[in-house]
């Protein structure tokens, strides 16, 4: 996945001045799209099921102009080079691995048959580096609307989420779900979205405008061992719909399958695979109700849920480990915190918590403290509120 060193953020002048200097010439537009935290519903994705992501005030943006031919060239100001391709020759770049992004959507949107053209372009990113937050998604996405703005066409944002994924899985080779580009492209400023994994349809959820910042705690441990174990949670998922579709003959995946149902039919499922299914079960009805619970302004029942949803991924679907159950417990501690998690594959990364403005200094303070003196880490903290997704700024 692309995780670039995370440089400053640039502004808008900032990132056209530096696309003069590096092509002597002015940029005619400016494009950004954001990185991701999932609030609530972690892995139900390929369970057919609900996710609850919110778009993040760091950003992948692009200062760019057209050109009059096919080429693409392209400037890092991350790593500090250039790459360029021609466009009806697009091929994967072993120098700069970043590039391979561009390309990606580049060739996704040649196949849909859109009219792009060549362009110079240069790349900013303050998406921060290996914490799960979605740095590649953001780049494919800004990338597509920079390739849109430069051919003077128009992809609706789900098209645009859609043509981004492809070309990470076709081009870059790695398979990843819907919502990481989804909730980039159609991020929402003082919301989050809901997404239906099966059927792309999607719900903009508001957050609090004022008073609560998401505060996202980088526990800087490796994830370690998230290949196997999400192979392995994926093939006790399926084992369970096996099972279940002896009783449930209609049912196509774990998001068919409520609690109740569950419950009824628990002896006929060994006791792992039943873990498994709990949290799934579970999870998309906690991201139902989550819906239901800031719709009515209820805050303090949404951190429960969050809670809830951290404990079982702890206990049921066992991809947290002591680096995580550490900073979540430190971070539930501190008064103002309404709810912490786990957020994304596990087994390191980050956690997500929704706290009161006025606790946010001491959160840091309090949570760095205790992890430190736990872990031997020191943790990082990004404090976001939730932001607009792909947009064009000039």
């Amino acid at each position: 996945m692309f995780r670039p060193r995370r440089s400053k953020l640039m502004n808008t002048q900032e990132i056209q001045s530096l696309f003069s200097q590096s092509f002597s010439a002015a940029s005619t537009f400016v494009v950004r799209a954001p990185g991701r935290v999932n609030l609530i519903g972690e892995h139900t994705d390929y369970n057919d099921g609900f996710v609850f992501p919110a778009a993040i005030n760091f950003d992948v943006t692009i200062a760019g102009a057209p050109r009059d031919d096919n080429r693409v060239r392209a400037y890092s100001v991350t790593f500090q080079e250039f790459s360029e391709f021609e466009l009806d020759n697009i091929k994967h770049s072993q120098k700069s691995p970043w590039c391979n992004y561009i390309r990606g959507v580049a060739l996704s949107l040649q196949k849909a048959g859109f009219p792009i053209k060549g362009m110079n372009i240069a790349v900013a990113g303050d998406v921060p580096i290996g914490s799960g937050l979605s740095s590649s998604a953001a780049l494919e996405v800004a990338s597509c609307l920079a390739f849109e703005v430069a051919g003077g066409f128009d992809v609706d944002p789900v098209k645009r989420a859609l043509l981004g994924q492809q070309a990470e899985r076709e081009f870059v080779g790695v398979n990843c779900g819907i919502m990481d580009q989804f909730i980039s492209s159609l991020g929402r400023k003082a919301h989050a979205l809901f997404i239906d994994t099966r059927t792309l349809g999607y719900e903009s959820v508001p957050l609090p405008e004022k008073g609560i910042s998401i505060v996202i705690s980088n526990t800087n441990k490796a994830r370690g061992l998230v290949d196997s174990e999400y192979n392995t949670r994926r093939a006790e998922c399926e084992k369970a719909v096996e099972i279940l579709k002896e009783d449930l003959p209609d049912i196509i995946a774990l998001r068919d399958v409520t609690s109740a149902q569950l419950t009824r039919l628990s002896s006929k499922l060994p006791e792992r695979v039943l873990m498994r299914a709990r949290h799934v079960i579970t999870e998309d009805e906690r991201v139902l109700e989550s819906i239901t619970a800031l719709k009515s302004g209820d805050i303090a029942r949404f951190g429960v849920l969050m809670n809830e949803s951290h404990d079982s991924l702890r206990d049921d679907y066992q991809v947290s480990c002591k680096e995580l159950d550490i900073m979540v417990n430190a971070a539930r501690k501190v008064e103002g915190v309404y709810g912490s998690r786990m957020t994304g594959a596990g087994f390191g990364g980050c956690t997500v918590s929704l706290v009161k403005d006025e606790a946010v200094e001491e959160f840091k303070r309090a949570v760095g403290a205790e992890y430190k003196a736990n872990t031997g880490l020191a943790a990082t903290f990004y404090v976001s509120t939730a932001s607009n997704g792909a947009e064009r700024l000039v």
